[in-house]
């Protein structure tokens, strides 16, 4: 390949007692926790990354870690002891290519996970398509909370600590379970490297049209997933979802199972959503044990707690303290988050990018909201949604909305135009239906239409997996501007 220098395999580990660590893509979630981490150990810690933008660059700064911009062979002139390379890099990097030609240890970030914080330690691993994020931050704030503050690395800054890791003399580590690749010279799951004691299985779908080929190929990889899960572990399964309950089966260690049916060893009832908060019957094996009560909305949210009562049940905590961790969770940011009110326009930013994903969020914010005008902003970002193989899916999960306004994507340049993601397309498709919608070519356009139409009352739900262009922050601003 042109421009690319093969790694040697034999160079892929940790030197012993590594003093300067190099990260390169330290901006992505995962790859910043790690940076922070290594940070809390005293390591000298440097970066790049050709995207900067917050939370990361932020929550970077705060600690006083250097972030180099873009990606430049002579970032490692100062010949690291070791350089983490995150899944954002290709092999015609810059700097992978530089980090080849000089020789030097190399770890992927699920890699340097598992040898730097891992060994020793009880990990509690979340794994499915939907709710990682928040599940695992319900469950590193509960343990805290009940008095055993774990370690954790989580792809969102959980409220609670104000960070998206963090290291504790505690048995128990949180991790959220990634499906995505682990890097470019190690084409796996991250998952697969996370040594799993205990897990959270809460769905499974098909997604990452780009590394997955279909179904049963993500199947495969969340099948061996659990087959790393230990005799002596645990698998708490949401067995509501069918490919779940499917892959349940084949553990070899035992499994709770946790949903909204009959049968369940923990069930959810009588879910009651007032604003942005609700409570429901919490049952195990058929016996009611009470009320539990979190600040969001949204039966998805009730089961991500559900989850995380089973398993701490499982590991010796009493129900009275798990309900008092999840009743005071203060939220993770990006999710479901009120980033102002302004005039009376109300600015919700959520993750949600997967159909699925959109359908449920719209869902429990309509509870939250149910009289009010729900405006939706949507980017198409990820390369599963800038692909045409959720087109008909995403017409189909915004019928909570009043109205919806979607941006562009940026077009793939690896797939033919057939192939990918028409934001036109389906703005038709929602206005058959009934549902206001219109395409806009950029974020600017998408400000002046929402600057020109809000309304006292409005909740302007902001969809993205990325910064969006400062979008939410230059909504308020212009919102509170005269005239």
């Amino acid at each position: 390949m042109s421009g690319a220098v093969l790694l040697d395999p034999r160079r892929n580990e940790a030197p012993e007692n590594p003093r300067h660590v190099h990260l390169i893509g330290i901006c992505g979630t995962g790859m910043a926790a790690m940076a922070g981490m290594l940070h809390q150990q005293g390591l000298t810690v440097t970066g790049s990354d050709q995207n900067v933008y917050p939370p990361m660059s932020d929550y970077l700064a705060g600690l006083g870690i250097s972030v180099m911009t873009g990606y430049r062979a002579d970032h490692l002139a100062a010949r690291p002891d070791l350089v983490i390379v995150g899944n954002v890099v290709r092999i015609t990097n810059p700097e992978a290519v530089e980090l080849a030609r000089l020789g030097l240890p190399y770890l992927s970030m699920p890699q340097a996970l598992a040898h730097f914080f891992l060994q020793g330690k009880m990990s509690l691993v979340v794994a499915g398509t939907h709710g990682k994020t928040t599940t695992s931050s319900l469950l590193a704030t509960t343990l805290h909370r009940a008095g055993a503050t774990p370690g954790f690395m989580i792809g969102g800054l959980v409220e609670a600590f104000g960070r998206n890791s963090q290291l504790s003399d505690s048995p128990y580590f949180v991790v959220e379970g990634d499906e995505y690749d682990t890097a470019f010279f190690n084409k796996v799951s991250k998952f697969h490297h996370y040594r799993p004691h205990c897990a959270i299985l809460t769905s499974v779908e098909f997604d990452h049209a780009d590394i997955f080929a279909d179904l049963d190929s993500i199947k495969a990889s969340f099948a061996e997933f659990i087959g790393r899960i230990p005799p002596q572990g645990v698998l708490v399964a949401h067995v509501d979802d069918p490919v779940v309950a499917e892959l349940a089966v084949a553990a070899r260690c035992p499994v709770i199972s946790y949903g909204a049916s009959a049968g369940c060893e923990w069930r959810l009832e009588d879910l009651r959503v007032q604003g942005l908060s609700s409570d429901f019957a919490v049952y195990h094996r058929d016996r009611l044990l009470g009320r539990c009560r979190l600040p969001m909305p949204g039966l998805h949210n009730g089961l991500n707690g559900l989850a995380v009562i089973a398993l701490l049940t499982h590991l010796g905590f009493p129900f009275a303290a798990i309900a008092a961790g999840l009743a005071t969770f203060e939220g993770v940011k990006r999710r479901q988050q009120v980033r102002g009110v302004v005039r009376g326009v109300t600015v919700v930013d959520d993750f949600a990018h997967h159909p699925t994903a959109v359908r449920e969020t719209l869902n429990a914010l309509r509870l939250a909201w149910p009289e009010n005008r729900l405006v939706v902003v949507f980017e198409p970002r990820t390369n599963s949604s800038r692909r045409a193989v959720f087109q008909a899916d995403y017409a189909g999960v915004f019928a909570r909305a009043d109205e919806v306004l979607l941006r562009e994507p940026v077009p793939l340049d690896t797939i033919p135009v057939s192939e990918q993601f028409s934001s036109v397309q389906l703005a038709a498709d929602l206005c058959a239906q009934g549902i206001k919608a219109q395409a806009f070519p950029d974020t600017d356009a998408i400000l002046d239409s929402l600057i020109r139409n809000a309304q006292s009352g409005d909740v302007v739900v902001i969809l993205s997996n990325g910064g969006f262009d400062g979008i939410h922050e230059r909504l308020l601003t212009r919102l509170g501007q005269p005239g």
